[in-house]
């Protein structure tokens, strides 16, 4: 004999609560009876307050584009080998308001990069010109503020406490479809070696994402912001159910940074390390398999002044589990310069805590070949000159080197280039990176005496 559908619907109830399914994936998959008046389940409720908060964003600018000449014409007519051409881009995105008073609108910085017009658009349907206060190339994360009233923002969550399985909804604007949200789940959490950005440390979930969801939201079933949705795998730029998405928390420490500072300033642990496998687990005779490897703690760093050491294994970042060295770096460096950090550790087989300060990263040494060719020789660090104004401190000379032979001294303080003043390294390059001129002036200050340095 047949079982009755109702009876069917009760023993997979049965079965799904033996299998231990939590409250939330209860609501998400219920079951009904004959009672045909109950109320159907849906996010709905959750949505019509979430997706207020979440807004289109298109932009539009001009990229530059180099191309080589071919040397046949070049024979006949002259000119350069290369042909600079500026080209008209448009584009579209998502972003998402995570502060109503304020006009906070936080999205990637892919979505705005390089963009001269920033347009945002509400989901009642008004727009709005943006400022950009300020971005991050290296975790793709970007500020916008808009001037507006009556605004809806969403609430920000606690990343870390995500667990897989935990059901999300994605809301954005893909292919410039407003509004649109699809479902699924956390498929993992601490994603990293991803190749997508410097700084990885990601959500993934089989929710759909896809082209313009870029900077849109990723919530929990109580519309709460838990992610900034930011890149897909797919063979097509299509989706396939492998998605990914900025942890609310990592997005909140750097958007706090640019908020303050106008940009991000990370924190520096000073260490170099690698993943925990079998292997190093194995040779320390522990039984940790997964956390941050410690080889080497550089000399006065954070690291070395919380009491970190080599052959230390990183387990937690403030009480919170590691998967992979790339994930605890992507977590220090989003924490900012100045915060205190737990870390859990296992040495000689035992596990304890040790604090750190976090360092700035900016006042890292730098190597300044990594900046410009002329510079080789040359390691500069964030200093002051004589009258205590800052600058770009020479510390280091190699003697027969590029930046020897134009003249740089060590204790030479650079306060300048082509008459725009700079003030510490990160500035420094950023001004070299955006200059198009072929000879650079640097403004120099040497003891008392100002000079300046011709560099090609």
């Amino acid at each position: 004999m047949k079982k009755s559908l109702r009876q069917m619907l009760v023993v997979s109830s049965v079965v799904a609560s033996t299998m231990g399914m939590s409250a939330s994936a209860s609501a998400a998959l219920p079951f009904f009876g004959d009672d045909k008046k109950q109320e159907m389940p849906s996010l709905a409720p959750m949505l019509e307050e979430a997706m207020p908060a979440v807004v289109s964003i298109s932009v539009e600018g001009t990229q530059t584009a180099t191309q080589r000449v071919p040397e046949m014409f070049r024979y006949f007519f002259g000119g350069p080998q290369e042909q600079v051409q500026e080209r008209p881009f448009r584009g579209l995105g998502s972003g998402v308001i995570i502060d109503a008073d304020k006009g906070y609108v936080v999205t990637n910085n892919h979505v705005v990069d390089n963009a001269d017009e920033i347009t945002v658009k509400l989901s009642d349907g008004r727009e709005f010109k943006a400022k950009k206060l300020g971005s991050d190339e290296q975790s793709d994360i970007a500020l916008l503020k808009i001037e507006a009233d009556d605004l809806a923002a969403l609430p920000v969550s606690d990343s870390d406490s995500m667990r897989v399985g935990d059901y999300v909804v994605a809301i954005g604007n893909p292919f410039g479809l407003s509004q649109t949200v699809t479902s699924g789940i956390v498929s993992a959490m601490g994603r990293s070696g991803l190749n997508i950005g410097g700084y990885e440390d990601y959500i993934q979930t089989d929710a759909a994402i896809n082209r313009g969801n870029s900077g849109g939201a990723l919530v929990n079933l109580r519309g709460e912001l838990v992610g900034i949705n930011t890149a897909i795998f797919g063979p097509n730029g299509g989706n396939v159910g492998i998605g990914f998405a900025i942890p609310s928390n990592m997005m909140k420490n750097l958007v706090d940074q640019i908020a303050e500072f106008g940009e991000v300033r990370r924190g520096l642990l000073g260490i170099t390390g690698s993943d925990v496998d079998a292997g190093i687990a194995k040779a320390l005779g522990v039984s940790a398999n997964r956390g941050a490897f410690v080889r080497e703690v550089t000399p006065d760093s954070a690291a070395e002044k919380g009491g970190l050491k080599a052959r230390d294994i990183i387990t937690e970042v403030n009480g919170r589990a590691l998967h992979s060295f790339r994930e605890m770096a992507a977590k220090i460096a989003s924490m900012g310069a100045g915060a205190e950090v737990e870390l859990t550790i296992i040495r000689d087989g035992k596990e304890k805590t040790v604090d750190v300060v976090l360092d700035d990263a900016a006042d890292s040494k730098v190597t300044a070949a990594t900046i410009h060719p002329a510079l080789e020789g040359a390691t500069l660090v964030n200093g002051k000159d004589e009258s205590g104004n800052d600058g770009v401190k020479v510390e280091e000379i190699t003697p027969n080197t590029p930046a020897a032979r134009i003249g740089l001294q060590p204790d030479d303080v650079i306060v300048g280039v082509n008459r725009q003043r700079v003030t510490k390294v990160v500035e420094f390059r950023d001004k070299l990176d955006d200059s198009g001129d072929d000879v650079l002036v640097l403004d120099i200050k040497r003891g008392k005496a100002s000079l300046a340095v011709i560099i090609r």
